[in-house]
């Protein structure tokens, strides 16, 4: 599996955002054996995006690279520590709504092993297998934007942007080996803020 993910990113010619203006956050795709990735649910108690479907991450500290920071944020949310060999590749950078460019980090965490959610961060945690997030997602239309909404079908209810569109990108380019740009996929409005 390591090396299928490897050989897929490495033929992906990433895009870069070069937004000086947004600050910097990193997510973690942390890929588990036999074919899984790690999901939260945001605590209802944080200040922003409470209760929303995010991948493990947050902002960038100064000088951080996009790995070791979706690397920091995995040790302080799940307990999982990963050094820089995990680092498999990174995905399209995604501009929010909210003031941020995120940049995925593809992780390989092999064996999992005993995670630790952080109860102030993180108020569930998933294992969900590949093959979950390989089916097309729903694009929506809105008044507020010209740009369509994903929502990518998960558990029962939708998986929106970005953590939509960032699990979209990794589908595509990863499971089907398609440069499939998502930059451009808009956020439900509730995520605006």
């Amino acid at each position: 599996m390591r090396s299928r993910v490897v050989d897929a990113l490495r033929r992906f010619d990433r895009r870069p955002a070069e937004r000086p203006d947004l600050k910097r956050a990193s997510v973690a795709i942390a890929i588990i054996e036999p074919g899984s990735f790690l999901l939260t649910r945001r605590a209802p108690t944080l200040r922003g995006h409470a209760g929303q479907w995010a991948l493990p991450g947050g902002r960038n500290e100064p000088g951080e690279s996009p790995g070791e920071a979706a690397r920091r944020e995995l040790a302080e949310e799940l307990g999982l520590v990963l050094g820089a060999d995990a680092e498999l590749g990174m995905l399209d950078d995604y501009p929010t709504r909210s003031g941020y460019v995120i940049t995925p980090v593809v992780l390989w965490a092999g064996t999992d092993g005993e995670l630790q959610p952080n109860p102030a961060e993180v108020s569930e945690l998933h294992r969900v297998p590949l093959e979950l997030i390989d089916i097309e997602p729903r694009f929506l239309t809105i008044p507020e934007s010209d740009a369509p909404v994903i929502q990518l079908p998960l558990f029962g209810r939708f998986v929106h942007a970005p953590t939509g569109a960032v699990l979209y990108q990794f589908r595509e380019v990863v499971l089907h080996g398609r440069p499939t740009r998502v930059a451009h996929l808009e956020q439900p409005v509730f995520a605006w803020r």
